[in-house]
């Protein structure tokens, strides 16, 4: 029995790279729909059920955020992958802070693409651990994203809890940047260039100062990856 292609939206106003992504996509397999307006893209994505959205950040009548975050609201499980311009780390962090995925930087190559598409659908399928972990003095509950210390309580995307929860089951060793992209984001491809990984770090780490600012929690071993501090170690 014939399995059924995965149904992909993308959501881009250039008529052009809409046309081009919904080729790349039906060659690869896939079932696109291209909208080019962003209202109509939100109205789409709710109508139906699609395995992935692709989103562009600049759109007509409803920017790509804004969109993300509805999606987030009323689909929390929903793949995202959000569309930005080269070097705008701002849209990024951004797009990540609206709930997506991932994202791909035009102009991309076609096999960056299939890298972030196919790892983020892989990944839509997986069930989530949901062990409370417990470090230093800090609760972290995966099956509600809280991170808990003494006196706060703090929201982590599920893609921070996730690192967190590898790195916590490798406590005793350095991860690399390549194995969190292939074990958390589930890259096909893990050494595709991308600045996901450090973005997500970055961001995790500034949650967790705020929660305890006298707590070391991740560690960068430059060259190498990341760890858990141990307890003797200060706060840098």
């Amino acid at each position: 029995m014939q399995q059924s292609k995965k149904k992909i939206l993308v959501v881009e106003d250039d008529p052009a790279i809409c046309r081009g992504l919904c080729d790349v996509l039906a060659f690869n397999g896939f079932e696109p729909r291209g909208v080019e307006d962003g209202k109509e893209g939100l109205e789409t994505a709710l109508a139906c059920q699609y395995d992935l959205i692709i989103l562009d950040v600049m759109l007509p009548s409803l920017d790509g955020f804004s969109i993300c975050r509805e999606l987030r609201r009323q689909r929390p499980g929903q793949a995202i992958v959000m569309l930005t311009a080269k070097g705008a780390e701002e849209d990024v962090v951004a797009g990540f802070k609206a709930g997506a995925d991932d994202y791909v930087a035009k102009p991309f190559s076609l096999r960056e693409l299939m890298v972030r598409v196919e790892a983020v659908l892989r990944r839509a399928g997986k069930s989530q651990p949901h062990e409370p972990i417990v470090f230093k003095d800090l609760d972290f509950d995966p099956a509600t994203l809280k991170a808990c210390s003494k006196a706060k309580i703090t929201d982590l995307t599920r893609r921070e809890m996730d690192i967190l929860a590898y790195l916590f089951r490798h406590k005793d060793r350095i991860v690399s940047r390549r194995e969190l992209l292939a074990e958390v984001w589930h890259y096909g491809d893990a050494d595709i260039e991308t600045r996901t990984v450090d973005i997500h770090i970055q961001k995790l780490r500034k949650k967790l100062s705020d929660l305890a600012p006298d707590t070391q929690v991740i560690l960068t071993i430059r060259g190498e990856g990341y760890r858990l501090a141990e307890d003797a170690e200060p706060v840098a």
